[in-house]
């Protein structure tokens, strides 16, 4: 959960990005952290393996403001997604303040988004978080590409009623920033 600093005067806030493996995560963050200026990003780390393009998580922070005299910062991490890295991803949950789940829109990853959209639940429950009070924005990826569900598809598959969502292509940029956008407004109107 969020955590003040008194003596910088900052409020640290957690987004993390869940999804299946190779759905968009890391190109999210990519994409994000390669639009913002040097003065307003951290160190962005990733971990490579040769079965997962992120191992542990991505990280940087990035500032938004002031909220009663304290500048807000917010650490977005990517999970892996590969199934058999499931401590990794419970552990990168923890303490979120909202996350991002990213899907994949290609209709052969239909069963990996909702075990992962499952997984992330109980994950999440087993830290005492829940939606709603932690926002969860959806997020449609890879809607360049031949062979896609319908939003519709998606969204009955992935509870979308309740969470706001977006399409993206990732690589491009679509949709990204919205998407970030919409879950830091989502974690700032629960905080203040």
């Amino acid at each position: 959960m969020s955590t003040i600093n008194f003596a910088t005067r900052e409020i640290n806030f957690k987004i993390v990005y869940y999804g299946p493996g190779m759905s968009g995560k890391t190109t999210n963050l990519v994409y994000m952290y390669s639009r913002l200026t040097d003065d307003r990003k951290g160190q962005l780390i990733t971990l490579d393996t040769e079965q997962e393009r992120t191992l542990f998580f991505d990280f940087f922070p990035l500032e938004l403001g002031e909220i009663q005299g304290f500048k807000t910062r917010f650490h977005l991490y990517t999970v892996p997604g590969q199934v058999y890295y499931e401590a990794s991803r419970r552990i990168v949950l923890s303490g979120a303040d909202g996350v991002v789940f990213v899907a994949d829109s290609q209709a052969s990853r239909r069963p990996d988004n909702v075990e992962s959209l499952r997984g992330m639940l109980e994950n999440m429950a087993s830290y005492g978080l829940q939606p709603g009070p932690v926002p969860v924005v959806l997020q449609y990826n890879k809607r360049d590409m031949d062979g896609i569900l319908t939003v519709e598809d998606l969204d009955a598959d992935l509870r979308a009623d309740s969470w706001p969502r977006f399409a993206s292509v990732a690589t491009q940029g679509a949709g990204v920033l919205d998407t970030v956008r919409t879950v830091m407004k989502e974690v700032l109107s629960r905080f203040e």
